[in-house]
């Protein structure tokens, strides 16, 4: 593994892995809500992701959002378990910028 990805439970600050899994979690559950609005206000064609857009035809909207949102927690905790609280960070970063900050402008704005 890349050195400083995995940082060791001495060399890291205690409450940095938790506040990242914290900001992670919301942004899911953030994403799944406007992503849920979203697809009910403009139809099923608003969704880019191929995967979301599966699981939600073949699940039903709610269902098929919620499966692929527990299962991006479940990898999340996943990663901090392991101390990989950077990528945990980046997704958190990643998920604010790409999901949450889009869908709050084209239902809000």
């Amino acid at each position: 593994m890349a050195p400083g990805i995995i940082a060791t439970p001495s060399t890291r600050c205690p409450s940095f892995g938790h506040i990242v899994l914290a900001v992670f979690l919301l942004a899911q559950g953030l994403d799944g809500i406007l992503t849920y609005i979203g697809v009910v206000a403009f139809g099923i064609g608003v969704e880019g992701n191929p995967i979301i857009v599966a699981l939600m035809t073949h699940l039903g909207h709610g269902l098929g959002l919620l499966s692929a949102k527990i299962v991006a927690g479940a990898l999340g905790v996943l990663l901090h378990l392991f101390h990989i609280d950077s990528v945990v960070a980046l997704l958190a970063g990643f998920y604010l910028m790409a999901a949450v900050a889009p869908w709050t402008v084209i239902l809000f704005f």
